[in-house]
């Protein structure tokens, strides 16, 4: 199965020359580190960043340049920084091709609950309502269980929603599958994994059709 890199690296197959694309905090935030260098990405994040690049090295950190999750990021040539009322009229206005999220649990119907956990203080949901009520493509980087091996691919998400309907894509540690249709199609596995592994690690409807390659990374 996959680690959290072997997750961002697999989904950065899915970002395409010319995309603009929001990296929400977590695993999404790795993905700027393994997407191809033969294409042009505009990485955005929500606190006002358009142009990021990859993880700093140590040592080489700049504490005034973060991303939404207040990690320390590095810019590209001609990176821009603006307020928070013009970070949110692109996500709002649909200028951002791809959103690439975390989450706590995905429903077989694409909802998704990414803000709310259970038994700690949060502040809100932040960004992540209208990046999912705006984003027409929107994939989730996950584990595919919880630490006490539960399924986080669920018939119902449990906790308070963040969007409805909303999730296309799902990569996790052990497979990636569309969604769609109220279920979800499995597409590859990770490497040694087992097609019985996943749906063991899966409460929703999956649906399986067919040889399921292997992901290539």
């Amino acid at each position: 199965m996959l680690d959290k890199n072997g997750i961002a690296k697999r989904i950065a197959k899915e970002v395409q020359d010319g995309y603009y694309v929001n990296l929400g905090i977590g695993i999404p935030t790795l993905v700027a580190n393994f997407v191809r260098e033969d294409i042009e990405v505009e990485f955005q994040s929500e606190n006002g960043v358009l142009g990021m690049g990859p993880f700093p090295f140590e040592g080489e950190e700049d504490a005034d340049v973060i991303n939404a999750g207040k990690q320390t990021i590095t810019t590209l040539p001609g990176a821009s920084f603006f307020d928070s009322a013009t970070s949110f009229s692109m996500i709002r206005g649909q200028h951002v091709h791809l959103t690439i999220l975390g989450a706590m649990e995905v429903a077989e119907n694409g909802d998704i609950a990414n803000w709310k956990i259970p038994g700690k203080m949060v502040k809100g949901m932040g960004g992540a309502m209208d990046l999912v009520a705006s984003a027409e493509n929107i994939i989730v980087a996950m584990m595919h269980t919880n630490k006490r091996g539960e399924s986080k691919l669920l018939k119902q998400c449990s906790l308070p929603l963040t969007g409805v309907g909303c999730v296309k894509k799902v990569v996790t540690n052990l497979a990636v599958m569309d969604v769609k249709d109220g279920a979800f199609h499995l597409l590859e596995r990770a490497p040694g994994v087992s097609v019985e592994q996943i749906q063991n690690a899966t409460e929703g409807t999956l649906i399986v059709e067919g040889e399921i390659p292997e992901m290539k990374l």
